[in-house]
């Protein structure tokens, strides 16, 4: 297996010994800390103690995992990392480094997705006839001019990116970021007696469009600049405005454009269909050979980003040195990582849970400036006081886990994203599906709003809230948006208020990428669900009629169900299927419809998504012949013998394998969302032990290395998903607050739930190889019989008791006719 953090370029041998020194000096330094720590265990544990750097940012970098492995704050709005040939911005064992950009989502996967203000430290000389010779526009094109580098001895840590740069000269660039701004220092060669930047406006992301740009050289030390950016699956313009200061004054400077480089020029502006664009500080290296660099990001205006520049960037009205800055930045994530603390597990073990944490923890991303100020869905500039306004949130994914962790170890975060949505509903008309920065993208299907926002009301985030949520909700499930707004909203709507069904027509307009009836069937099950998650808030709110209808509307599954639909292949009858306009089951033009075809459901097929019936599984039992039948047909769906057979390898080679080997497929799919909920039906229908074997063949797929997330990780939704299977409970259907019971992974893991409040969970043996089975729970030392609790009670604290055993028990625990939860929407 590679390395986590090693590329396969090699530095020079004097280099390397001198890096081997400064990492001795380094391990001196960190032993001397830890000497003089209290003594409250040996040195293993104090290093264990590191949170930050347990985190390898390298994990998710290959095999479209698509994170980023530079540097960011716990929810922050810049992050600094390297740009490469990859659309999400860096694939691990790219080339060249074309530049350090200032903007990334992680694990999305969509193009257009970041990478503005892309610098990089040169040498050479800049001039007509030079290195970059400035008679000619080419040379500044970062594809040209991007860096050969080697990984050997770097760190990928939270908090903490460092690279070393081995062409010009070879160049050290260590990154950090706090909150609203990032900082870089880079040492130049001992050879070159001037160094320079290169920062590139015009490019980005290998697939982001910068529609316009200009770049402004403001006095002797600063830069600042704006750019307009096309994003995310072909969605909205939107505006990034920047300002990098720098910790000494320019030696020289200039600007490229069309027309070449122009030393000593101070501004330059150009199009889309001009892209080169950007400006070059130089600097006299010849004694000196360190430059800091520290940036800021704004999405409201230039104001904005030197108020951001000012808050997280300076000290006493002074640029913030470098090496502070990042022991911030790792302090706030040992904070941020310190809210689950485990025991137990190898080192791999540790990396690949705290890493899934720190993705988990990346989004969504702070949107207002630090004087409160930030970009709402009209457009109009508007503050956020005594609170965080955040921006860009993948619901379609994020609804299914990352929602829920963030809602019990980030309380008031997850508050403060819940009244986000509610301002995104009061400013914009309409509450979102995929908001990134300040407008919709449309991107994905169904209503992935309504669980997020009701799980966040179930979990206890919207105390106070639910009035205002109660209303955007409800306009929500009972309206469109009009044409002229940018909201999709619930597009399929009227039909399916009418005859109970989002009709599948492939030629509907969208106003984005994507538009729920063209993929009629996976819309009307997300409807469904949807709904039978708000029929709960409504009741709960005294909003009697209007829980029923949408009690009655949670059955709407049914109405996608084609009980007389036979798979040839399987065996198996009855699968969820699209309908037409008229009602009529839609049918291709063989004549016969395929349970493992494209037509009608988004990123999967019939047979990952007839299993979307969280709010009724004794229904779909039914629908499926009985629970005896609905196991076997699981059995099939995850390829349970070959699980048994192989714990350690049957994942990657029975499972859908391609990230987005989404169509043709009938068996399970890890890597991406719609089936993120099956293993859980096992212990739903009075089989607990399969549950346990399928998430220990998940946690297979989850490793310390460069492809150890699998698929997109979408915004930490699959990290966070990695993480509840590990710890003992995952969430249910949305609304219910219902949490299913399954065996931790580690011996103990600690949650901070705030409020002075601390769940533990117990297994013993659990983090020995291979599956584990549940044999007796308890929750502050009272039996729990029942295969789920409420997350009321797990919110109190208290701790949580696993016996486990190495055989399942077909009659043992879990197994009890009354040990699953009732159906939160039965038909």
């Amino acid at each position: 297996m590679d390395h986590p953090t090693r590329a396969p370029l090699s530095a020079a041998a004097p280099h390397a010994r001198r890096r081997a020194l400064l990492r001795h000096g380094r391990r001196a330094v960190c032993v001397a800390l830890l000497l003089a720590l209290p003594v409250t265990g040996t040195l293993a544990r104090a290093a264990d103690d590191d949170l930050a750097a347990q985190v390898n940012t390298f994990i998710g970098t290959r095999d479209e995992g698509n994170t980023f492995p530079g540097a960011a704050a716990p929810f922050g709005m810049i992050q600094v990392s390297p740009i490469g040939s990859h659309y999400a911005g860096w694939r691990d064992g790219d080339e060249r480094i074309r530049g350090f950009g200032h903007s990334f989502i992680s694990g999305a996967g969509c193009w257009e997705q970041g990478g503005q203000v892309s610098v990089l430290p040169v040498t050479g000389r800049i001039g007509p006839g030079g290195d970059f010779d400035t008679s000619k526009n080419d040379v500044f094109d970062q594809t040209k001019y991007g860096a050969r580098y080697t990984q050997a001895g770097s760190t990928g840590q939270a908090g903490d990116y460092r690279v070393r740069l081995t062409d010009y000269g070879g160049i050290e660039v260590e990154t950090t970021a706090l909150t609203r701004a990032s900082g870089e220092r880079y040492t130049y060669p001992a050879s070159a007696g001037e160094g320079h930047v290169l920062i590139n406006v015009g490019q980005a992301n290998q697939k982001h469009r910068v529609i316009g740009s200009q770049v402004h050289v403001v006095g002797d030390r600063v830069v600042e600049g704006k750019i307009t950016t096309l994003s995310f699956c072909g969605g909205h313009q939107y505006a990034t405005w920047f300002r990098i200061e720098y910790d000494r004054p320019f030696k020289a400077f200039g600007v490229w454009g069309q027309a070449g480089g122009t030393p000593g020029a101070r501004d330059s502006m150009e199009s889309e269909y001009e892209p080169l664009n950007g400006a070059w500080v130089s600097f006299d290296t010849s004694k000196n050979k360190q430059v800091t660099a520290i940036t800021s990001i704004s999405h409201v205006d230039a104001e904005g980003a030197r108020v951001n520049l000012r808050a997280d960037g300076m000290q006493g009205g002074k640029l913030r040195a470098f090496e502070p800055m990042r022991r911030d930045a790792r302090a706030l994530w040992q904070q941020a990582l310190s809210k689950i603390r485990i025991d137990g597990g190898s080192k791999d073990d540790r990396a690949v849970f705290y890493t899934a944490l720190y993705h988990a923890l990346l989004q969504p991303m702070t949107g207002n400036d630090a004087d409160g100020r930030y970009r709402g869905y009209d457009d109009a500039i508007h503050e956020a006081k005594d609170w965080t306004y955040y921006e860009f949130f993948s619901l379609w994914d994020t609804y299914r886990s990352q929602n829920q962790l963030l809602a019990l170890i980030e309380p008031q975060r997850a508050r403060d994203i819940g009244r986000s949505l509610l301002a995104i509903d009061a400013q914009g008309g309409w509450l979102p599906r995929w908001g990134y920065a300040n407008f919709d993208t449309n991107t994905m299907t169904g209503d992935p709003v309504t669980p997020f926002l009701v799980d966040l009301w179930r979990y206890g985030a919207l105390k106070d809230l639910e009035p205002q949520a109660w209303a955007a909700l409800r306009k929500n499930a009972w309206g469109v948006p009009p044409l002229a707004s940018r909201h999709e909203g619930r597009a399929g709507n009227v039909n399916y208020l009418r005859n109970g069904f989002v009709f599948f027509d492939r030629t509907f307009p969208a106003k984005g990428m994507d538009v729920d009836p063209q993929n009629g069937g996976s819309a009307t099950l997300e409807y469904a669900l949807g709904d039978c998650a708000l029929s709960l808030m409504a009741g709960r709110l005294g909003h009697g009629d209007d829980a029923a209808a949408l009690r009655t509307r949670g059955g709407n599954w049914h109405r996608v169900w084609d009980a007389d639909l036979h798979e040839q292949a399987s065996g198996y009858q009855g699968f969820p299927r699209p309908r037409l306009a008229d009602g009529q089951w839609f049918t291709p033009p063989t004549g016969t419809y395929d349970p493992r075809s494209h037509y009608g459901f988004h990123e999967g097929t019939a047979w990952q998504y007839q299993w979307l019936v969280p709010q009724d599984i004794p229904g779909l039992a039914t629908a499926m012949g009985g629970r005896e039948a609905m196991g076997k047909r699981l059995d099939d769906f995850f390829a349970y013998d070959q699980l048994v057979a192989d714990p350690q390898g049957a994942a990657r080679k029975a499972w859908v394998g391609g990230p987005y080997s989404y169509y043709g497929q009938y068996r399970y799919n890890p890597n991406n969302e719609p089936t993120m909920h099956v293993p859980a039906l096992y212990s739903l229908i009075g089989q607990p032990w399969k549950t346990a074997t399928v998430l220990s063949s998940v946690q297979t797929l989850f490793t310390n290395a460069p492809n150890g997330v699998t698929g997109n990780d979408d915004l930490g939704t699959m990290s966070a998903f990695y993480l509840f299977s590990t710890l003992g409970f995952s969430p249910l259907m949305p609304g219910t607050g219902q949490m299913l019971l399954h065996p931790p992974r580690f011996t103990r893991a600690r949650i901070d739930l705030g409020n002075g409040r601390t769940l533990t969970v117990r297994g013993n043996a659990a983090a020995q190889a291979g599956p584990r089975y549940v044999q007796s729970v308890r929750f502050n030392g009272k039996p729990q019989s029942a295969v789920w609790m409420d997350v009321d009670a797990l919110k109190q604290g208290g701790t949580l008791d696993y016996t486990l055993g190495t055989q399942p028990d077909p009659q043992g625990w879990g197994t009890a006719a009354d040990a699953a939860p009732a159906a939160a929407c039965p038909v």
